[in-house]
C-alpha cells in the first residue's frame, strides 16, 4: 500500500467506523430497552450516538486542545518553529496547520483536527527544550504526515468507538449496583444484564486497547515513512525519538526513586 492509497483508505475507513459506532450503539439500545422493559433507553442511544458523533468530528480538536491547556502560537511568539513548519507544509502540498503550544516538560507533539484545513500541530516546552532544528524538522514532519494521510480523523473514530463501550460499561455496572431504568415485571432480564455488564466491564479496556494498537502501528509507520519523504533525512527523526526515549526513562525512574522514598 502506497502512501496515497493509505490516505483514501483511511477516509474509507473512518466512514466505515462512524457506520459500526451507530450500529451498534443502536443495537446495544434495543438490546437493554428490551432488558429493562423500557423503549426510551433505544431513544437515548440513538441521540447519544449521535450527538458523540457529531460533537467528537467538530469540535474533538478544541477537546483536545482544552484537556491539555494549549495556547495558540503567533509567529513573533515561535519563529523558528513556524519556519520549519511554513517549509514543511509547502513541500508537502499543505495548508498551514495553527500551531500550539503546551506548557509541559515532558517532550511531545500531536496532530489533531477533522481534516487538513481545519488541522492543529501542538508541541511541549519539553520538545523544544532539547531538540535541534534537523530533529525538531524530523518531529514536525512526522506530525505533518498524520495532517496528509487523515490518520486523525480515523484516530478520532476509532476513539469515540471505543470510549462509547467504556462508558456504556460504566454505566450499566453502576446501574445494576445502585438502580436505574426500570426493569421488566417478571425480572428475567435480570441475570443477563448482570452477565452482559461484567462482560462488557472486562472486554472494554482490552477492546479499546486492541483497537488503538491495531490502528496506530501502521499509522506510525507511514508517517515515519512520509516523514522522511518530506525532510529527505530520516536521521532527524531518528535523533528526536533517542532524546525523548532517554528523557522518558530519566523521568520514570526519577519517579520510581521518589515513589519508593514517600512510601
Amino acid at each position: 500500500m502506497t502512501i496515497y492509497t493509505h490516505r483514501d483508505s483511511n477516509i474509507r475507513k473512518t466512514w466505515a467506523l462512524f457506520s459500526v459506532f451507530l450500529i451498534v450503539v443502536i443495537w446495544l439500545g434495543w438490546i437493554f430497552s428490551q432488558i429493562y422493559g423500557n423503549a426510551s433507553i433505544l431513544f437515548f442511544a440513538v441521540i447519544f450516538s449521535s450527538l458523540m458523533s457529531i460533537i467528537s468530528y467538530w469540535y474533538s480538536d478544541k477537546i483536545v486542545l482544552a484537556m491539555v491547556r494549549a495556547r495558540e502560537l503567533q509567529k513573533k511568539d515561535a519563529p523558528e518553529l513556524y519556519n520549519i513548519v511554513e517549509n514543511l507544509t509547502i513541500t508537502a502540498g499543505l495548508p498551514m496547520p495553527r500551531l500550539y503550544l503546551v506548557a509541559d516538560r515532558a517532550p511531545n507533539a500531536f496532530a489533531t483536527g477533522r481534516d487538513p484545513k481545519h488541522a492543529v500541530v501542538a508541541v511541549t516546552a519539553g520538545i523544544l527544550e532539547i531538540l535541534d532544528r534537523a530533529e525538531l524538522e524530523g518531529v514536525l514532519s512526522h506530525e505533518l504526515s498524520h495532517i496528509g494521510n487523515r490518520d486523525m480523523f480515523l484516530n478520532t473514530a476509532a476513539v469515540i468507538l471505543a470510549g462509547f463501550i467504556s462508558l456504556l460499561a460504566d454505566f450499566f455496572m453502576r446501574s445494576m449496583w445502585f438502580g436505574g431504568f426500570r426493569r421488566n415485571e417478571d425480572r428475567n432480564g435480570g441475570g443477563a444484564l448482570i452477565l452482559i455488564g461484567i462482560a462488557l466491564s472486562i472486554l472494554a479496556p482490552i477492546a479499546a486497547t486492541l483497537m488503538q494498537l491495531a490502528i496506530s502501528r501502521k499509522r506510525e509507520f507511514l508517517a515515519d515513512a512520509s516523514g522522511a519523504l518530506l525532510t529527505r533525512y530520516p536521521e532527524g527523526l531518528a535523533r528526536a525519538l533517542e532524546k525523548i526515549s532517554k528523557v522518558r526513562r530519566t523521568r520514570n525512574a526519577a519517579y520510581n526513586i521518589n515513589f519508593h522514598f514517600v512510601t
